[in-house]
């Protein structure tokens, strides 16, 4: 069985016992969350009528830093960024239906 989430405007294809990286959600670190499931599949590939997600928070946590450069020629312009995105692991319980 799995189902289809959103969350963060990402969508997830999510098994009971994944664990996933999120957007950054509020809620301490084992607090129990429920997300809405978009749609969700039996074990044969029936589609079921599904309401909701149930999942863990099992952390937070800062991703890697991608640099930004930003350069236009023969202006003597030259910029350096750097992004580091803020994320939520999340491991999935069960499936509501």
């Amino acid at each position: 069985m799995h189902a289809i989430i959103e969350t963060g405007g990402k969508q997830y294809r999510v098994a009971p016992g994944d664990v996933i990286r999120v957007e950054k959600l509020a809620g301490d670190v084992g607090a129990e969350i429920e997300l809405p499931a978009k749609a969700a599949f039996g074990d044969a590939g029936e589609m079921l009528q599904a309401s909701a997600v149930k999942a863990t928070i099992v952390g937070n946590g800062r991703g890697d830093k991608i640099v930004v450069f930003k350069f236009k020629r023969k202006k003597q312009y030259k910029k350096t960024l750097g992004h580091r995105q803020s994320f939520t692991s999340v491991k999935v319980g069960e499936i509501v239906a």
